[in-house]
C-alpha cells in the first residue's frame, strides 16, 4: 500500500482480545523499518466488543480494507459480524475473509466431531462453504480464491511424542487432548484425521489444511 501511495498517511486499526498477541504485534511493528507513515490504533477487545464500542459512539470510522483471517469461528453470529464490518467499508473498500475451505480436513474433523470439539473457545464450527451462504443471503458480491495448504501431522500418531501431542491440542482446541480425551473418542478422532482428512506421502501423514479467500465488494 505504501509503495502504491508513497508519502500518504495510513491508519491501521487492530482488533484483538489477547493482550499477549497485541504486545507481540507491537514488538514486530517496532522493529519493522519504513512504517513512519502508518499510525496504529490498538483495540484489545473482541470483535463484538469493538462493534458495541462503535455503535455506542454513533460515529463509525470507515476503512479502505478490512481483513478477517481465521477469526470468524470465535464469533457467535457470523452473518451479523460480516454485515457490521462490511458496513464500515468506504465506497470502494474491500473486506477479505480467509477461512478453512469446504471439504478440507478441518471441516471434516470439526463437523464430524462437533459435539466433542465445539465446547471450548469455538462454539459452532463453520467452513468457508458456510460463510459463502451467509454472504449470498446478505446479498454481498464476492470473489473466491483457493489457498492450498497442508500440515504434516505424522508426530500425532507417535505415542508419547511431545510435538504430536501439542499439535493435537491445537487442532482439537483441547488442552491435554491425549491425556484427557476418553480412549474410544481419541481413537475415533485419530482414525478420522489419518484416513479421511489426510494423505500419505513418502511415509508422512499430510493433513488437508486448504484455505479459501473470499474478497467481498462494497
Amino acid at each position: 500500500m505504501q509503495a502504491k501511495h508513497p508519502g500518504k498517511s495510513i491508519s491501521a486499526d487492530v482488533v484483538e482480545p489477547s493482550s499477549e498477541l497485541i504486545q507481540n504485534f507491537k514488538a514486530l511493528v517496532a522493529k519493522t523499518p519504513n512504517l513512519e507513515n502508518i499510525t496504529f490504533n490498538w483495540h484489545t477487545m473482541t470483535s463484538s466488543e469493538y462493534e458495541n464500542q462503535v455503535k455506542d459512539k454513533k460515529e463509525a470510522k470507515r476503512f479502505d480494507f478490512i481483513h478477517m483471517i481465521q477469526m470468524l469461528y470465535y464469533v457467535e453470529d457470523y452473518s451479523a459480524t460480516i454485515k457490521f464490518f462490511h458496513s464500515l467499508l468506504k465506497q470502494k473498500g474491500k473486506l477479505l475473509i480467509i477461512h478453512e475451505s469446504a471439504n478440507s480436513g478441518w471441516e471434516i474433523l470439526w463437523k464430524t466431531y462437533k459435539e466433542a470439539l465445539c465446547s471450548n473457545t469455538i462454539s459452532a464450527y463453520q467452513s468457508a462453504g458456510d460463510i459463502k451462504v451467509h454472504l449470498e443471503n446478505l446479498g454481498l458480491k464476492y470473489e473466491e480464491h483457493d489457498i492450498p495448504n497442508t500440515l504434516d501431522i505424522t508426530e500425532c500418531f507417535i505415542e508419547g511424542n511431545e510435538t504430536g501431542q501439542l499439535l493435537l491440542d491445537f487442532m482439537t482446541d483441547k488442552p491435554y487432548f491425549y491425556e484427557k480425551t476418553p480412549p474410544d473418542l481419541r481413537a475415533g478422532i485419530l482414525d478420522l484425521m489419518r484416513n479421511k482428512c489426510s494423505t500419505e506421502r513418502d511415509g508422512r501423514i499430510i493433513f488437508n489444511g486448504n484455505l479459501t479467500a473470499l474478497l467481498i465488494h462494497p
